[in-house]
């Protein structure tokens, strides 16, 4: 059987979400401007083109901004995440020069004065669940 190839997959958040199931972090850039986005985007916010290709990113990044979540949504409180045991969210700007929201792994949550802006980082996929109910989150590592 042949393996699906990138070009083949719409631009859309279900088929970003396939991807990171396949452990790929898959940005869209714009063949006729060079726009890179993540997460995909049918048609360029800057030139208009519909000329989109789907492009592997690095996973090289550095964060960009944050917040600490103390009271997250079901499924972080779900995967243990409370008052008590808080998680970082963050901006990270990709080293393809797109930004994208995501968690952020590998911090020391018992000192948040020194989680810092511009802290290298790394892709990171988080599963959760089992069986038919397993899905892959994106996340981005700090790298110590």
């Amino acid at each position: 059987m042949k393996e699906e190839t990138t070009t083949i997959r719409p631009f859309t958040a279900a088929a970003f979400n396939q991807y990171l199931a396949e452990h790929k972090l898959m940005t869209v850039k714009c063949s006729k401007c060079g726009g890179v986005y993540a997460p995909p985007r049918a048609i360029c916010p800057k030139c208009h083109s519909e000329e989109m290709e789907w492009v592997e990113a690095s996973g090289k990044s550095k964060l960009a901004g944050f917040t600490i979540i103390y009271s997250g949504p079901t499924f972080m409180v779900e995967q243990g995440f409370d008052k008590k045991n808080p998680y970082v969210s963050g901006i990270v700007e990709l080293e393809e020069g797109t930004f994208i929201s995501a968690r952020i792994t590998g911090l020391d949550m018992s000192k948040p004065a020194e989680i810092k802006v511009g802290t290298p980082l790394s892709a990171d996929f988080v599963e959760f669940g089992e069986g038919e109910a397993k899905k892959t989150y994106l996340a981005f590592k700090a790298i110590h």
